[in-house]
């Protein structure tokens, strides 16, 4: 199958059916779509963890209780959304120009001119206020963890000029929050969320290998770099890599921080979830690449799951 422009144009990333433009007021929908309001699966995939990194510690450690998971956990969705938000207005702003010229993104607020940088650049600074507040409500450890990760959001947008690697870039940043999430809950760091973050970064490799598919032509055209320019047709073969890679690692956090039964059947269950998208994927299809990237939230929720149900039969055992 041949990659197709229109196939591309009809994967837009802007979705003018859904909740957000029904009930958004008009003035404000620019801003909607610049915090990717329309579109929750980055923000699912920023949350999730956090809430890996939080459960690891209450699948672990008995003195974790379940107020502490509760309130940190409503904490992390609440700076994950906005954060996302701050994010993405960020890296739009940065890639105004790439994105103008790319047929998935032209439409975006600023390429587009339905909001202009110096409103952007104020909207962003508000969501990352949003996110700082969150971030000053846990504990030491966490907040000193947390703004660590600052210069890897900085530099994010950047990676596709100089790299194939930007995907590497983004699991570095993405999952940052695994270690934030252990941290708020014990106080520290260790082997077993050092391990954790590693799986989240090679998860990310993967499905965000998929993503880049969508904008492959655009992006070789124009000179933007990505893991699908440089995998090209061979990309299936590394996402069974990068996805094996993945619950290898997510086994030996597991292992490591001595948690119980529940979270291996979990993990099986996001073993069969990857290797369904490494093997259907239909790389020159944009629409594929969209759903396969989309399904990797619920991947990520069956890890939640597990380590959240071996917490309580570590306490009820």
């Amino acid at each position: 199958m041949t990659y197709d422009r229109s196939m591309a144009m009809n994967a837009s990333d802007i979705d003018k059916e859904g909740w957000v433009d029904r009930f958004v007021p008009a003035e404000f929908l620019p801003y909607a779509r610049l915090a990717r309001l329309d579109r929750p699966i980055g923000t699912w995939l920023l949350l999730i963890p956090c809430w890996w990194g939080l459960g690891l510690a209450w699948a672990s450690e008995a003195s974790v209780s379940v107020p502490i998971v509760l309130w940190y956990g409503l904490l992390f969705a609440l700076g994950a959304l906005a954060m996302r938000g701050a994010g993405c207005t960020y890296n739009d702003i940065v890639d105004r120009d790439v994105d103008a010229r790319v047929a998935r993104t032209a439409e975006r607020p600023i390429p587009s001119g339905a909001v202009t940088v110096a409103s952007a650049w104020i909207f962003a600074a508000l969501l990352a206020a949003v996110g700082a507040l969150v971030l000053f409500a846990l504990a030491w450890p966490a907040i000193l963890i947390g703004l660590a990760s600052l210069p890897l959001i900085a530099l994010y947008p950047y990676m596709k000029r100089i790299t194939y690697w930007p995907q590497a870039w983004l699991g570095l940043t993405f999952n940052w929050g695994a270690l934030v999430g252990w941290a708020a809950a014990m106080d520290g760091l260790g082997l077993a969320p050092l391990i954790l973050y590693l799986a989240g970064i090679a998860w990310t490799l993967g499905y965000d290998t998929i993503y880049a598919h969508q904008d492959k032509e655009d992006d070789a055209l124009i000179g933007v770099r990505s893991t699908a320019l440089l995998f090209g047709e061979a990309s299936p073969l590394w996402l069974w890599h990068f996805y094996g890679l993945t619950i290898v690692l997510l086994a030996a956090a597991g292992w490591w921080a001595g948690v119980a039964w529940p979270f291996y059947i979990a993990l099986a269950g996001m073993a069969l979830q990857l290797a369904w998208q490494a093997h259907d994927w239909q790389l020159d299809d944009p629409a594929d690449c969209l759903a396969k990237f989309r399904s990797n939230r619920w991947a990520g929720w069956g890890v939640v799951l597990g380590l959240f149900v071996a917490g309580i039969v570590e306490r009820l055992g």
